[in-house]
């Protein structure tokens, strides 16, 4: 049997692993301890009934141990999972710890508030957008940034060599002597088709770019034109003025004629106005183109 003051006696006045001393209390290491300190109702070695609460993996257990269970170290704690929500796990307390010391209950009571707390602010603090620590490794930065810097370089040397290999072979300098890749060849050739191929794109939307200025520029020539356009009068010559009057006169002198003079005629009116013309006519005997 066991007798919780020999117990207690044994581990206060003498070594208990648990046990920590500092100038002013004391305070116990036991994951089961309730309140972290080192006395009689709270010590879980000298108590045969004793309960406490325990957080894993965000979940609050309540932990009992009775008498009856001291036997079976193995089975000596009983586990019950605590709902997440606050009310009902005390509910779950009081109907769990109903027989038991008002001390037990209280501080199970003061543990499972505390516990839920610091989860709460864990999880804010989850939420919350924070600085992420990582820490800088100088020696290796600087061997990746030598190693880049060398491989570089490399590939500098490779490209200009097989350039001027290549040119050496467009030239014709080795001729028949060496057996050459090609391939190589081939791509260069193919590289500065597409070359050419580009340059000729360009000039021809640079002819195109000319073409659309040109147009742009007539364009707005035509508009100034257009909206400069007046009407101008410009005085008629005088010899072009008489031949105009003299028709006038010739179509309304029948007219005139008859109403000023009804028994004269339209010609003598118009030999009046206009000089006489005579007109010669030379016509050659019958008798002289006989003989």
């Amino acid at each position: 049997m066991e007798n919780d003051d020999i117990v207690w006696s044994i581990i206060n006045k003498s070594f208990c692993s648990y046990k920590v001393n500092t100038k002013t209390q004391r305070f116990c290491r036991n994951e089961y301890n309730i309140t972290g300190l080192c006395s009689r109702t709270s010590c879980p070695l000298a108590n045969s009934q004793y309960a406490t609460v325990r957080e894993e993996d965000g979940n609050c257990f309540l932990y009992m141990k009775t008498v009856e269970r001291s036997g079976f170290p193995r089975n000596m704690w009983e586990k019950v999972k605590l709902s997440k929500s606050l009310e009902k796990a005390l509910r779950q307390i009081n109907e769990y710890l109903v027989y038991w010391p008002g001390f037990v209950k209280q501080k199970c009571k003061q543990r499972l508030l505390k516990i839920s707390q610091y989860l709460i602010r864990m999880r804010k603090l989850r939420l919350r957008r924070q600085k992420k620590l990582v820490p800088i490794q100088r020696k290796q930065d600087r061997r990746e940034r030598r190693r880049e810097e060398k491989a570089l370089v490399a590939a500098r040397l490779d490209s200009a060599i097989e350039k001027e290999l290549l040119e050496r072979l467009k030239r014709g300098t080795y001729g028949d002597i060496y057996n050459f890749p090609q391939v190589a060849f081939n791509k260069a050739l193919e590289e500065e088709e597409e070359e050419d191929v580009d340059t000729q794109s360009n000039e021809y939307d640079d002819d195109e770019e000319n073409d659309n200025e040109l147009d742009e520029d007539l364009e707005k020539e035509l508009e100034e034109e257009s909206e400069n356009e007046e009407i101008e009068y410009v005085e008629a010559d005088s010899e072009l003025e008489e031949e105009l009057e003299d028709e006038s006169d010739i179509e309304d002198a029948p007219k005139e004629a008859h109403g000023s003079n009804r028994s004269g005629n339209a010609s003598d009116f118009l030999k009046k106005r206009k000089p006489r013309l005579e007109i010669e006519y030379e016509m050659e005997n019958l008798a002289t183109k006989d003989s």
